[in-house]
């Protein structure tokens, strides 16, 4: 099915399944320990041996011996592979780094072996016996001192690397009111709550991975180049992923060294990543330094807005496409962004949630604040000022397909009580803590992904929905459903979901928020085909006839659908392919995040007291899980702001604070209370859904609403992440905490 023209009404509009709140239709056998994951395949591979996987110890060089004696002769063991071994490999398109190291070292706890041992104990133990002498070199690992060394990077899933209109030089010289700040934030980690983790088992020249990951085509395909294999004998099944956040969209060494371990061996091989080597090992978020420049005029009109952005990332890495939602949030007829990417030999940066817009947003949002305070405007009434209802920087020939932000503004303002705060900061106190309230725009580029599925129904009228689609701890298994339920009217208890086997029509994926409404969308268009097939098999035009309550109507006729299907079931399979509406229309997500905060007078401890937000994302596919969905994400974006940090070693060039320990998030106590509230709102160009993704929009701005209400209640304006209690206290002098 193709997707070129605005939607018009159709089966979804209905509403009886989809847009009602319901219980994740997997939910019970995950609570209650019955939904095995990747390392839990036991059945599968009941008698899989268990790998260790070693890292390099030093960021950067060569390895120059290693000595594996020791740990072949240690009990148990059943094999060792290395780079010496493993045959000849490639890398996959979306690696940034070999997944097997050796001889070159590229960064930090790289793979360089693998231990093969019937438990796992005497695998972990024989991986500390062996002996692996490096000649080190000379690394890049400190992001402020390649600043200056950074290079516009190549055109990438962010676009270009840089954009302009208008004269920008000129009109922010020329302002009434010019903002020119820096900020910075941190390398970040995706601290998931499944390892990364994968069981690989030969048969013949077959591979099955039992894998925990976000794209399974993807993964297919990068590890049929990585073993120079076609990508037609391996299978990839991954029907449940403990969370993901971008760290598991590709593959990984632990995929990968379980099937160099299953060959090496002759058996199943099972690994995952210990908790201290996922840091270092996998991906994570880049830190950044960025600078925002704006000119306003005495009321905070933007006439010139500027976003320039430095990260780093390994040699051919990508940015972190920090600008990217400054091209399109605000008004202003002069414009730059620009992006630089310095090489650096860190473990690998990609992407993490909401890549590009969660860090962006950091910056832009208090960037804004300040204006607003410059200006003498209130924060909220700013943003509405610089609301703009086309690209602004294609001007208003390309017209967003819905942007409902400044109704999430207002709303959002009126649900948390925004006219109760006080403007002037450090004015509110309550015993010892200092109060402030803070809050920040939402905004996500709405992606779309072709998608494709397989829908059958039975000679019971049970339909069965198989497509490779990943559902990561987002809701996928039940928005599937009532998508195939509402298509075909059946309730959706008669629907089966079947996910993450690669036997199954590819479809969008889990990532960059696009894969609840594309995944839908390539269900709707199967049921669409199934539809046409069931009413063919009924002798009715495919285009009057309507499906309730299991039967197939026409005027006053019916027939039931198990009876249409007959004893072998019937089948059909389409996809969803997406044509140029994104480039016609700009398509994005919105929002407004608000935050009350308490500052200890006497430790400058913050305590968040409430959070809320109002979010447009079109339809919302089940209120149920999309407010789980913001929630988490208000979460990691408060954790974005007060502590997450990954601190770098930069003589040595290694993420020193690699576990949950010293790598610090957010728990239940950090977050007491949450509301959320989605507007209203359908997009008829986004999908057939009239959907959009929201897995990302909730992150986005959460944490600026958070530094923002810290000022309010303290004076204190801090620019770089984490807002931690040391930086505070630094300033302090002044302030309502001095």
């Amino acid at each position: 099915m193709k997707f070129d023209t605005p939607a018009t009404a159709n089966p979804i509009d209905r509403g009886r399944v989809v847009g009602i709140a319901h219980d994740r239709i997997e939910g019970a056998a995950k609570v209650t320990g019955t939904a095995p994951y990747a390392y839990e395949r036991h059945d599968a591979a009941p008698n899989a041996a268990y790998g260790w996987i070693v890292g390099s110890a030093i960021g950067k060089g060569r390895i120059a011996a290693m000595d594996l004696r020791a740990a072949e002769a240690a009990p148990g063991v059943l094999g060792i592979v290395t780079h010496q071994n493993a045959g000849p490999l490639g890398k996959g398109d979306m690696n940034t780094a070999h997944l097997l190291g050796g001889p070159a070292i590229e960064h930090y706890d790289q793979a360089v072996a693998l231990v093969i041992a019937d438990t796992l104990e005497n695998a972990r133990d024989a991986a500390r016996l062996l002996r692996i002498d490096y000649a080190p070199e000379q690394g890049r690992f400190d992001l402020a001192a390649e600043r200056d060394k950074a290079a516009v990077p190549r055109a990438g899933f962010g676009g270009s690397a840089d954009t302009s209109a208008g004269d920008f030089d000129s009109a922010f010289a020329q302002a009434a009111v010019k903002i020119d700040q820096s900020y910075t934030t941190p390398d970040q980690s995706h601290a998931m709550m499944e390892p990364h983790a994968t069981i690989a088992a030969w048969n013949g020249d077959r591979l099955t991975l039992w894998t925990s990951n976000q794209m399974v085509a993807w993964g297919v395909s990068d590890m049929a180049k990585t073993l120079k294999i076609p990508k037609e004998k391996i299978r990839l099944v991954t029907p449940y992923v403990g969370g993901g956040f971008g760290g598991k969209l590709f593959l990984r060494a632990d995929a990968l060294l379980a099937a160099l371990g299953a060959r090496a061996v002759g058996r199943p091989v099972k690994v995952a990543l210990a908790r201290p080597q996922i840091p270092n090992n996998t991906t994570h978020r880049s830190a950044t330094i960025q600078r925002i420049r704006i000119g306003a005029d005495k009321d905070g009109v933007i006439d010139a807005i500027a976003h320039e952005v430095w990260s780093g990332d390994l040699p051919g890495g990508s940015p972190e496409t920090a600008a990217q939602q400054t091209r399109l949030l605000y008004r202003g007829d002069h414009r730059r962004t620009a992006h630089r990417l310095a090489t650096l030999d860190l473990p690998e940066a990609n992407a993490m949630r909401a890549p590009g817009e969660a860090v962006g947003m950091l910056a832009l949002e208090v960037a804004m604040d300040e204006l607003a305070e410059a200006c003498g405007v209130d924060p909220v009434e700013l943003r509405i000022r610089n609301d703009v209802q086309y690209d602004p920087e294609a001007g208003p020939q390309r017209p967003f397909s819905s942007r409902k932000f400044v109704e999430c503004l207002r709303q959002g303002a009126a649900r948390f009580g925004w006219d109760k705060r006080q403007p002037e900061p450090g004015r509110r106190r309550e015993g010892r803590w200092l109060l402030g309230m803070g809050m920040a725009a939402a905004f996500r580029n709405n992606l779309v992904v072709a998608s494709g599925a397989r829908v059958g129904v039975d000679a019971k009228g049970h339909v069965t929905v198989e497509t490779d689609m990943t559902d990561i701890g987002t809701g996928s298994y039940t928005i599937i459903g009532q998508t195939a339920a509402e298509m075909l009217g059946v309730p959706l208890e008669a629907v089966t979901v079947r996910l993450g086997d690669s036997r199954f029509p590819v479809s969008s994926g889990s990532g960059g928020q696009f894969g609840g409404n594309s995944s839908t969308a390539g269900v709707y268009a199967a049921c669409v085909a199934l539809r046409a097939k069931l009413a063919e098999k009924a002798g009715f035009p495919a285009d009057e006839v309507t499906f309730d309550d299991g039967l197939l109507r026409m005027g006053n006729q019916s027939q039931a659908l198990g009876a249409l299907a007959g004893p072998d079931g019937l089948w059909a399979e389409d996809k969803i392919e997406f044509g140029d509406l994104t480039k016609r229309y700009a398509q994005a997500t919105f929002g407004a995040h608000f935050c009350e905060v308490a500052v200890d007078m006497d430790t400058a401890e913050v305590r968040i007291r409430r959070m809320g937000g109002a979010f447009a994302a079109g339809r919302i596919l089940n209120p149920k899980s999309a407010r789980s969905q913001v929630i988490g994400a208000m979460t990691m974006g408060a954790g974005a702001a007060l502590m997450e940090e990954l601190h770098v070693d930069t003589r040595f060039g290694f993420f020193v604070n690699h576990d949950m320990a010293e790598y610090l998030v957010p728990v239940h106590a950090d977050i007491p209370d949450q509301d959320v509230l989605f507007v209203e709102e359908l997009d008829d160009k986004s999908s057939p859904m009239k959907a959009k993704g929201v897995g990302e929009l909730g992150i986005c701005g959460a944490g600026a609403a958070v530094a923002n209400a810290i000022y309010n209640a303290t004076g204190i304006r801090l620019r770089d992440y984490p807002l931690t209690i040391d930086k505070l206290i630094a300033q302090a002098e002044g302030s309502a905490l001095a």
